[in-house]
């Protein structure tokens, strides 16, 4: 028999323990209200008798008390559930204390390696992992029930983000309402910032705001370049102003306004880059932040967005210096290129920017590409308009807006009555389900797997309505800056933001992980097989959303699915599975399991074909999705980039390319950094192999991260297959070329 302990891991089962457990309560009560030896042992004969081949260590307890309340024994028994108790609150407290002495010793590997974008022996981010591990205890011991804690330590479900779980005000990701901070004004630490006059002063506005906002939540933020493009406007007015208080010309009046204006374009974005990556939040990291660049949001300005647009892509191709002065690839901000009518084609007004988004793509790993146009297929707002908006943070979407004929309910200044709003509204966190572990739990029974999957569901439905609950009593003085000055709401001081959690003006996450091993198991199929697998995979993809729709017709929440981003999770699911269940080969044979719907990293598969068929899953996870392809360096093979591109605008929604963009500060080697057979990290040109002198950036789940990876993630990059190469792109044109011509 195995025991499940409650932190998840299996041990084998231990008569003497259950024996020193009851002797030791024994000598604490008077010798008529003891249990012989016999009697103990008939105890463990009685839960050895009941043939279980797995127990958790908490239903032997209570067995045990039960049968010491049988005997008549009920002095006893209260000694041992006191001493039951007291060694609860000295196990918790012991964890607590063992985290803290490994995060601030520096060298456990959990820690160094627990997010790719957080350096662990930095003192900033050291402060918010102390803050963390107190809020994470703090959620264990009196936020949440234990059956949930014990689902999320066995690797069940994941409850995520349970190190700001304590602080009741924080929310997840969100599309802060630039627009209306900057145009009607806002305020920060109680200082009021007023309209700015000019797009230099915007930009430098923009990043004080955004810092502001990232340290008041704990997720992604995401802000458009379509509400800084106003100011562009008034730069170019005011110089125009100065030549012509010059008695310039009026040729030379436009000419001098725009040389102008170039200038201060450059300096704005360099302004905005610098503070964007040197600023530090309260999470101890630069913002978290993703830049969309939709030239369909504006027509009035659309000229002057395009001149911004160019300029981010060009620095961010330039990339930013390392400490060695050396241009490297920063993680943030995410850039978010949409494509539309009027960046696709050839002969488009503004294709050149889609060139420009290629090369950086090339070069930099960004910017991921929105496709306008299968979005506005997917996302139908409640008039049956297709909307398209960016997504809040690495891959976050909101539904489809239902809040139309609700109204202005966070009294934004800049609200338009009957047009669908997006710029505001916000994610209230995620819980994560195990969908390996449902399907290895069924033992491939069929019938067993649903039944499975449906109490999983309700577990998870519990874990977020507790989120959801717990946010609902907020007020807008918690975060001042979110709810009372425009970066979500404009709530009064005191107001409470539940109406802003119902309605559809906020989405909760229903979020899934593993689904190719969940198939894989129940099948034998991949869920790429076009088969067996792949409509297994598509009826489990449709219980998770009719469950989510169930829910949200009956409690007026938008539940969500949702493609997880796991990043240290990925390897903590692996090692919970084998656990649990053994070694399978296939199955738990990795120290990852795969993300969300994704093909798996290393199965074998061609760009286009893999971006078609996880189109198909991408739009059965409406809260939240993103796919890639993996390529080599493309930098000289942009048409072949472009290609992709476009295949990306006809078929699905959300996509980018794994580029590779190292270097070595050793030698100065600029390529990929590789890992050798026992993961890791070293220089190819010299050999380096030092952490703190390798600058290495990969995509992980949907950002860049530069901080290096836990042993199961770098397992799955080691693994990643390309999906494709300079010649499978040359020959896939030369084919559609010759096909044109037969036509």
């Amino acid at each position: 028999m195995k025991i499940i302990k409650r932190d998840g891991k299996f041990v084998d089962y231990e008569p003497e323990k259950i024996q020193n457990a009851i002797m030791k309560a024994n000598k604490e009560v008077e010798e008529d209200e003891r249990v012989s030896d016999i009697q103990i042992k008939n105890i463990i004969k009685y839960i050895e008798g009941l043939g279980k081949k797995r127990m958790l260590v908490e239903d032997i307890q209570d067995i045990i008390e039960k049968r010491l309340m049988a005997l008549g024994k009920y002095e006893l028994a209260k000694k041992y559930i006191t001493y039951r108790y007291t060694r609860e609150l000295v196990r918790k407290s012991n964890t607590t204390d063992r985290t803290i002495k490994e995060l601030i010793d520096g060298e456990s590997e959990y820690w160094n390696t627990e997010n790719s974008n957080k350096n662990a022996k930095i003192v900033t981010v050291q402060r918010d992992y102390l803050a963390g591990i107190t809020s994470t205890d703090i959620t264990r011991r009196f936020l949440l029930p234990q059956d949930i804690v014990s689902a999320h330590d066995s690797g069940i479900i994941h409850f995520h983000d349970a190190d700001y779980f304590a602080q009741n005000a924080l929310h997840n990701c969100d599309l802060i309402n630039l627009d209306d901070m900057l145009q009607n004004g806002t305020n920060i630490n109680g200082v009021m910032i007023e309209k700015p006059h000019r797009f230099l002063t915007a930009m430098t506005i923009a990043t004080q705001l955004i810092t502001a906002v990232s340290s008041s939540q704990y997720g992604g933020c995401t802000i458009s370049l379509t509400h800084l493009a106003p100011f562009v406007r008034d730069s170019y007015n005011i110089y125009v102003k100065k030549y012509q208080q010059r008695k310039c010309s009026k040729e030379d009046v436009e000419k001098f306004a725009k040389e102008d204006l170039k200038k201060e374009i450059i300096d704005g974005v360099q302004t905005f880059q610098y503070q964007i990556n040197s600023m530090t939040t309260t999470n101890g990291q630069a913002p978290f932040l993703s830049v969309n660049m939709y030239l369909g949001e504006t027509e009035e300005y659309k000229e002057e967005l395009a001149m911004i647009i160019e300029e981010v892509l060009n620095q961010r191709i330039e990339g930013m210096k390392n400490e060695k002065g050396v241009y490297i690839t920063p993680a943030f901000p995410k850039l978010l290129y949409v494509l539309e009518e009027d960046n696709i084609h050839e002969n488009s007004k503004y294709y050149y920017l889609t060139k420009l988004a290629a090369k950086c793509t090339a070069k930099r790993m960004v910017p991921d590409y929105i496709s306008e146009k299968v979005m506005k297929e997917l996302k139908k707002n409640e008039l049956g308009e297709g909307e398209c908006y960016p997504c809040m943070g690495c891959r976050s979407f909101l539904t489809p807006d239902r809040t139309i004929s609700i109204g202005n309910i966070a009294k934004a200044k800049n609200y338009v009555e009957g047009k669908g709003k997006y710029y505001g509204r916000f994610n209230q966190g995620v819980v994560t389900l195990n969908l390996p572990d449902v399907a290895l739990s069924s033992e491939k029974d069929m019938d067993r797997f649903w039944e499975i999957l449906d109490e999983r569901l309700e577990l998870c439905h519990r874990a977020l309505k507790i989120r959801h609950d717990r946010l609902s009593h907020a007020t807008s003085d918690i975060a001042p800056i979110l709810w009372q000055h425009g970066a979500l709401a404009r709530l009064g001081k005191g107001e409470s933001i539940h109406e802003l959690l119902h309605h559809g003006y906020s989405t909760i996450s229903l979020g899934y992980a593993g689904l190719y091993e969940c198939v894989k198991y129940m099948t034998g199929h991949s869920h790429t097989d076009g088969g067996k697998g792949h409509d297994f995979g598509i009826a489990v993809m449709e219980k998770l959303n009719a469950a989510c729709k169930k829910w949200k017709e009956e409690e007026d929440i938008d539940y969500s699915v949702y493609g997880t981003p796991i990043e240290s999770t990925t390897y903590k699911f692996a090692k919970n599975l084998k656990d649990r269940f053994g070694v399978i080969k296939g199955i738990t044979d990795r120290d990852y399991i795969t993300n969300s719907y994704h093909v798996p990293v290393f199965e074998e598969i061609d760009a286009f074909e893999k971006l078609k068929l996880e189109s198909e899953f991408q739009k059965l996870s409406p809260g939240g999705a993103i796919s890639y392809v993996e390529t080599p360096n493309m930098q000289n093979n942009l048409d072949a980039v472009l290609e992709i591109i476009k295949f990306i605008y006809d078929n699905i929604m959300y996509a980018e390319l794994n580029t590779k963009s190292d270097y070595c500060q050793a030698c100065g080697y600029d390529g990929e950094i590789l890992l050798d057979e026992n993961l890791e990290w070293y220089c190819p040109n010299c050999g380096n192999r030092n952490h703190d002198t390798l600058n290495v950036a990969r995509r992980t789940c949907g950002y860049i991260g530069t901080n290096f990876w836990n042993k199961g993630r770098t397992q799955e990059i080691k693994e990643r297959v390309l999906h494709v190469d300079n010649k499978v792109v040359d020959e896939k044109e030369d084919k559609k070329k010759s096909s044109k011509k037969a036509k």
